[in-house]
């Protein structure tokens, strides 16, 4: 079953983290079907505080996208972020 992962970003600390963040992580996916659907795009905000962004991403499992975001690649990517920004993230199942 399909596993979408939201990262919400509230607040940007330090632009240059977020930069290094984004050239690191972007290639970690590598053997893994990840599919991003959204990417810090135009957003209307219909109830709730504005996020800065929004990105989603569809995944073929919660075993996969445990195996991507704890894996080596992400990991050394994602400190990056922490430093760069302030960030929500969760996954849900999806419907089949």
């Amino acid at each position: 079953m399909s596993v979408y992962v939201i990262f919400i970003r509230a607040e940007t600390l330090d632009q240059a983290e977020l930069d290094i963040y984004k050239a690191k992580a972007a290639p970690t996916p590598a053997g893994i079907v990840v599919q991003f659907l959204a990417a810090f795009g135009r957003q209307e905000v219909l109830e709730g505080p504005i996020p800065e962004g929004v990105a989603i991403a569809k995944f073929p499992s919660f075993e996969a996208l445990r195996s991507w975001y704890n894996g080596t690649g992400y990991q050394q990517a994602a400190h990056h972020r922490y430093r760069g920004a302030r960030y929500r993230a969760f996954a849900v199942e999806g419907l089949e």
